[in-house]
């Protein structure tokens, strides 16, 4: 069944950082979501802490983000989470094609030795942005995937639904969110809560191909319009969804 959460970077932003994290798990639960992708840990302590403390409010998070890779890696698969981030260095979108997936494969071999998929997160103005830059990296690095972001690569000018139908068995977890082209000229991008923006459409009906294909990993919200009240901006994101079809889905699901 299909995991809906929170990618929370937006709320911690909004707040200039991440104060109390009992109090954001009860917010986002209030809303029904099932928990964040990411625990953000320090130390093993502080790993064990967090992910205890997210068990006992039945809130659920998809990974684990310690202070270096290799603790990210080791706390993700001892806190038995299924996928990390790649993040092999750099990811801008000057580098080296063969380069950037030489890390990436070593990277996925690092994560492989603990039973971990790894994915990276496909964004405009990065390494990988465009569908056809996320395509020749799947089939450049077939031991990775995708923290597949729906609303990036509509900015992108690509297909969502094409690369479900194609790599679902890539996907790591799923980010939607929305957004506008404010300044043709720049191609300045400002996000907006789901509906708000040019791309509301497009995430919909990914989700839509998304539970016709089976999937049954994580979907995060990401709330990233910095105008308004983030919980707000995730409130209108969710009754956007549910207009279109989400109300038939249990929200409330833990992992």
């Amino acid at each position: 069944m299909i995991k809906f959460g929170v990618a929370d970077y937006g709320l911690n932003v909004r707040d200039g950082g991440l104060y109390d994290i009992e109090s954001r798990l009860r917010d986002i639960e209030k809303l029904g979501l099932s928990g964040t992708e990411r625990l953000e840990a320090v130390s093993p302590s502080d790993a064990l802490y967090k992910a205890a403390l997210y068990r006992k409010l039945g809130m659920g998070f998809s990974t684990c983000r310690g202070p270096s890779v290799q603790a990210g890696i080791e706390w993700t698969a001892g806190l038995g989470r299924k996928y990390v981030w790649i993040t092999p260095g750099s990811l801008a979108p000057e580098l080296d094609f063969d380069t950037f997936t030489t890390r990436v494969n070593a990277f996925a071999a690092a994560a492989a030795k603990y039973g971990l998929r790894c994915g990276i997160h496909n964004h405009i103005g990065s390494r990988l942005a465009t569908q056809a830059e996320i395509e020749r990296y799947l089939e450049a690095c077939p031991d990775a995937g995708l923290v597949f972001d729906v609303g990036e690569i509509g900015l992108a000018g690509g297909n969502p639904a094409t690369i479900v139908k194609k790599y679902l068995n890539r996907i790591c977890a799923v980010h939607l969110k929305d957004a506008e082209i404010t300044d043709g000229k720049t191609g300045k991008i400002e996000y907006r809560a789901l509906g708000s923006g040019e791309f509301g459409v497009i995430n919909r009906k990914t989700l839509e191909v998304l539970i016709k294909s089976g999937y049954d990993g994580w979907v995060f919200i990401e709330p990233e319009d910095f105008r308004i009240n983030p919980l707000d901006e995730l409130s209108d994101s969710l009754d956007y969804l549910k207009r279109g079809g989400l109300s038939i889905i249990n929200l409330k699901t833990v992992s």
